[in-house]
Order: C-alpha cells, then structure tokens, then sequence
C-alpha cells in the first residue's frame, strides 16, 4: 500500500478522537516556535503565523472539517482566560511605573480603541463591505472571546470576526517593530501597551519576546481594551449603523 494512503488509513483513524486536535495545535505551535527561535524571534517568523498557516494546510490535504478540529482544540481555546488572568503578575511587578503613567495610559487607550473600530470600519466601507461584514470589524482588536461576543450582539458575523482578529494580532506582532523603529518609539511600556490595545492576545505574545516590561504593559492594554471596546461599540452603534447603511 501506498505511503500516502497508509497515512490517509491512520489519519482517519486518528480524526475519530477529541484529543487529536490538541495535539496537533501543540505540535504545529512547538515546531513554529523552534522555526521562530532559529529564526532569533525575527517579526516576520511569528510562531502563531507559522502554526496558523500549517494546521490550515494539514486540515486541508486531510479533508478535515473544522467542528471535527476544534473538538480537541477547544481544551487550548479554554486556556485563553486563565492565561490572559495570569498576565496580572509580571504587571504587578511594573505597579510603581504603573501608577506614574496611569493618566496617559487612559488617555491611550480610549483613543486607541476608538480609532481600531472606526478605522477598521471606515476602511471596509471604503472597499463595499456588506453591513454585516462592518459590524464583524468593529471589535477585531479585541482578544477573541470577547470579540466574537461583540460581533454577535451587534449584528456582526462572529466567525468573520474571529479571522479578522487574528489576521488583526498576526499583521501587529510582524509590523510593530518596524513602525515603532519608524516612528522612533524606544520606550518598551510604551511599545507594550499600544501592540496590547493594537493587537490583543498575539501582539502580547510578541511583547514578551521582547522583554517583560513590554509584555507587562501589552497584557494590561488587552484587558483594557476589550473592556473598552465592549462599552464603545454598543455606544456607537446606533452612528454605526446609519453610516454604514
């Protein structure tokens, strides 16, 4: 028998169990970060963007629906709250610089969050998105749980809503060190805490790499602006809407 239809036997064999899913995505996202790594953390090999785009592949030669997927890879997405609670702690250990900046951090973040949803609907309609493709990018800053929420509530597609943002976190954590060598920003609170409310979970992930200041101060922007944005967008919507129409 074939090679090919040897693991074409197996696969199906294996797709029948939950937990195939969640070995995959760790093993897609461990093999991306050795790439990453060898790579010296280089932007451009961004681990999610590299496991991302393999577990795509593989689902695709193997034919695999996504529900059959994400019934093992779920355990991972259940992780995504306990870990975003968990980014409290190196954030505790900035608490003083913390306290000093705290005026310009709020001021930060309402105009960040602000702009992230409007710009991203401006640009849509710009390009003749269909309402409820609008609705979908308003919240694509947002971690997505809460962005997937948002999208719901409001009329929006949340599985579009889940691409948009983390094609959202993928396009910050490559771009951000770029635009800030560009715009000549060292600071790393600084440069934390505008990937956190740019690029939620991803972006926070990239800051880390960076140093735990940076990823102290991106956690915090994270769980900022989803709270932000979910007090925004039901605000705007009624402006929303009749724009968009």
């Amino acid at each position: 028998m074939p090679a090919r239809a040897q693991f074409a036997e197996i696969w199906v064999y294996l797709s029948t169990s939950p937990l195939l899913g969640l070995t995959v995505t760790l093993l897609a996202y461990q093999g991306a970060f050795w790439l990453s790594r060898r790579a010296n953390f280089h932007p451009l090999a961004n681990p999610v963007l590299i496991a991302v785009a393999a577990l795509v592949l593989l689902l695709q030669l193997t034919g695999t629906p996504y529900a059959t997927y994400f019934d093992g890879a779920q355990f991972v997405h259940f992780l995504l709250g306990p870990a975003t609670v968990a980014l409290a702690i190196p954030l505790y250990a900035q608490l003083a610089r913390l306290r000093a900046m705290a005026m310009p951090l709020l001021a930060a973040l309402a105009i960040g969050s602000l702009t992230a949803m409007l710009s991203a609907v401006f640009i849509g309609k710009l390009f003749g998105a269909s309402e409820a493709s609008l609705l979908s990018l308003a919240p694509k800053s947002v971690t997505t749980p809460i962005a997937m929420g948002i999208a719901e509530r409001i009329g929006g597609l949340p599985s579009l809503t889940a691409v948009l943002v983390i094609a959202t976190g993928i396009l910050g954590a490559v771009s951000a060190k770029y635009v800030y060598q560009l715009l000549g920003i060292t600071d790393h609170a600084v440069r934390g805490f505008a990937i956190g409310v740019a690029s939620h979970g991803i972006g926070t992930a990239r800051a880390f790499q960076v140093s735990e200041q940076a990823g102290a101060f991106s956690g915090l922007a994270m769980g900022l602006n989803a709270l932000m944005t979910a007090l925004l967008v039901p605000l705007f919507l009624p402006f929303l809407i009749r724009w968009i129409q």
